[in-house]
């Protein structure tokens, strides 16, 4: 049978149907669900196998991103949500989704503790929203299930608010140390950075995405869902003249991975 996944809509967040789009050519069902009635009926949460947050600017990004919607996820959906992990199952969160899931305290998730945040995504080094393409550089020794087996991967970037931050450094230690980072900013000859523009907010350890130490969840500010088909890319037309044009977007990978761990 197909794995559903929930991706979770609401105010001001915007990427519901590329994201759905992903899912369901990987090979996975969908369900659509704004955040008030989630909330209304938290059980809901035990029909699917995954969850997504997506990205976009949530409740307008008031009191930094994310923070407005990490806050009516911790006081609603807390024990459903416990209960969610608790039985093995996998969350995705991307940009904003990704920002939300830090100030719940989803990620970094260390000791089973998903709910008392220890890092933050804080403004961009440069000051203002950066969008384009940038190179990632994928952590083989990570254990998320959603990036394994790629190496590197071009995909695009939109946000203001993208650098990992932490004013404990053993915190950042403990994400090394566990192997929590899963993909890294990375310059054209694939080694990580924190030039901009290759690290496009000054990510410390050019941090792009994190995983807990399951593996299970998963957070990026990049937009797999934003190159699911080659010409997504801004240089498809040379890529198809060299005969380097994928066959499909090559940030689908990532939500095949995702389908394959619930098979």
């Amino acid at each position: 049978m197909k794995p559903t996944i929930l991706i979770i809509t609401g105010y001001g967040v915007n990427c519901e149907a590329e994201s759905e789009h992903a899912w369901k050519l990987a090979g996975a069902k969908t369900v659509q669900m704004h955040i008030n009635d989630l909330i209304a009926k938290p059980e809901q949460m035990r029909n699917v196998q995954g969850i997504m947050f997506i990205g976009g600017f949530s409740y307008g990004d008031h009191m930094t991103s994310g923070h407005v919607f990490a806050l009516r996820v911790k006081h609603h959906l807390r024990t459903e949500l416990q209960k969610f992990i608790d039985d093995k199952k996998i969350i995705m969160g991307i940009c904003n989704g990704f920002q939300t899931m830090t100030k719940i305290g989803l990620l970094p998730g260390f000791d089973g503790n998903y709910f008392d945040p220890k890092i933050s995504l804080m403004q961009n080094d440069c000051g203002t929203f950066q969008n384009f393409w940038v190179n990632l550089k994928f952590e083989t020794d990570s254990p998320c299930i959603f990036t394994q087996g790629l190496d590197t991967l071009p995909m695009p970037i939109r946000h203001g608010e993208g650098k990992i931050f932490t004013t404990d450094s053993g915190e950042l230690d403990k994400i090394e140390a566990q192997n929590c980072v899963a993909v890294r900013y990375a310059d054209n000859t694939d080694t990580p950075t924190q030039e901009f523009p290759a690290n496009p907010n000054g990510s410390l350890n050019a941090i792009a995405g994190l995983c807990d130490p399951t593996g299970r969840i998963f957070g990026m500010m990049p937009h797999p869902e934003a190159y699911l088909f080659p010409e997504n890319h801004p240089n498809w037309d040379k890529q198809r003249i060299e005969k380097t044009l994928p066959e499909q977007g090559l940030g689908l990978k990532l939500f095949e991975n995702g389908v394959k761990f619930l098979s």
